[in-house]
């Protein structure tokens, strides 16, 4: 397990995941050794069908938990836009090459 200090270089809601089919949060993350890693909560944009495994219900269950996630994200960056959201500081936590997990560095804010 590697933790890295960095910043959060780009935060936005929109289209991104797999082929850009998806609708959610995307966040990149960085550090000035240049170092960069992205994360992405959101879920598939289309109306479910018959051979969908998940519900138009669990679709908008889905993008309500991101609404809380940007919100709770936010509240600890002390800001009031996404768009304040990019240079505030992280803590990224990584296992090999893979994301574990990040946080807002609120204690430094």
């Amino acid at each position: 397990m590697r933790k890295e200090l960095g910043k959060i270089q780009r935060f936005e809601i929109g289209l991104g995941g797999y082929d850009d089919a998806m609708f959610g949060l995307s966040v990149t993350l960085g550090g000035k050794d240049g170092w960069g890693v992205q994360d992405f909560n959101g879920t598939w944009t289309r109306e479910p069908d018959d051979r969908c495994k998940w519900t138009r219900e669990e679709q908008s269950l889905h993008w309500a938990a991101v609404c809380r996630q940007v919100i709770g994200l936010m509240k600890q960056a002390k800001v009031k836009t996404t768009a304040e959201m990019v240079r505030i500081p992280v803590e990224v936590t990584s296992e090999g090459n893979k994301l574990s997990s990040w946080r807002v560095l609120d204690e430094v804010l």
